[in-house]
């Protein structure tokens, strides 16, 4: 498979200047999931804001202590809780005695149908959930935290994860995995919700950025390109799925297989996660109904 991004690879555990008050260290955690690894961004200079702290790794933990040096940390922030995001923000903040911000533990936010979802006992699939995560405080959408220098204004934008947070720094955005300038973000219910996805991806359409700077991969520079692209790419795959349907009923699995042919066979449950969403969205709209109960299992089929 082709390399999506051949210029970006930053020496894990180096903190690299990206703006005046923003430095990256990216975490040693490389996957099919995860790209080079996870970044992990510290904003200010002495009074330091750290974004999405990442694995539970004892050099990550090293690194970031480094990069901190002698600065004041006021607050950990988490855009979500997934393994490669938050697991180290409670080691991390009991090394530097700053609160974690989020928007709520691992089972938050999430829609009406995906609580009942999972109340019936999907479990997300294809990236692993910080089940233990809990914030020490939560912000809602249109919060703020701020520190000597910069100030950050959190955006509720699940759809990646119910829980998902951006953060905004005047025209810049952290925008955790609802954005990804190497990969189209994956969206698995319960955690992931397409309906949430593509009104995140949608509103963050109704402002100005200058630069999106995500939670695996470069540094996006062409933010409305990049969210054009997303919803495109979404509505194309709608359209796949409303296409393999007409020959008939179908899993979410059976539809992965036909769609994603150029997919590798270990990402294929991902990618059947990925139908899931659509098929669960497309059901919202009464465009499609499960035979039986709505489930991971169901064949769908349309209306």
């Amino acid at each position: 498979m082709q390399d999506p991004q051949p210029d970006f690879r930053p020496l894990p555990g180096h903190a690299e200047p990206l703006a005046p008050g923003l430095r990256r260290v990216l975490a040693p955690n490389p996957s099919p999931m995860t790209f080079r690894g996870t970044n992990t961004y510290l904003l200010g200079e002495d009074d330091l804001a750290i974004i999405d702290p990442g694995p539970n790794t004892d050099s990550h933990l090293n690194a970031l202590l480094a990069a901190i040096g002698t600065a004041k940390v006021s607050a950990i922030l988490v855009t979500h809780a997934h393994v490669d995001h938050s697991p180290l923000a409670r080691p991390l903040a009991d090394r530097v005695g700053a609160p974690v911000y989020a928007f709520s533990d691992a089972s938050g936010g999430r829609s009406p149908v995906m609580q009942q979802l999972a109340q019936s006992g999907l479990v997300g699939g294809g990236e692993g959930v910080d089940a233990a995560f809990v914030p020490d405080l939560r912000l809602a959408d249109g919060d703020r935290v701020s520190g000597n220098g910069w100030s950050l204004r959190a955006l509720h934008t699940p759809g990646h994860f119910g829980n998902h947070l951006s953060f905004a720094w005047g025209d810049m955005l952290f925008c955790g995995d609802l954005v990804m300038g190497w990969a189209s973000s994956l969206v698995s219910p319960p955690d992931g919700d397409l309906t949430d996805f593509m009104a995140s991806c949608r509103r963050l359409q109704g402002q100005d950025w200058s630069v999106f700077h995500s939670g695996h991969g470069a540094p996006i520079t062409d933010p409305m390109v990049r969210l054009d692209w997303l919803i495109t790419h979404r509505l194309a795959r709608e359209a796949a799925v409303l296409d393999a349907l007409a020959d008939g009923p179908a899993t979410s699995a059976a539809l992965a297989a036909r769609i994603y042919t150029e997919t590798p066979p270990a990402l294929l449950p991902a990618a059947a996660r990925n139908v899931l969403a659509h098929l669960i969205d497309l059901h919202g709209k009464n465009v499609v109904f499960p035979e039986g109960p709505l489930s991971a299992e169901a064949a769908f089929r349309l209306t």
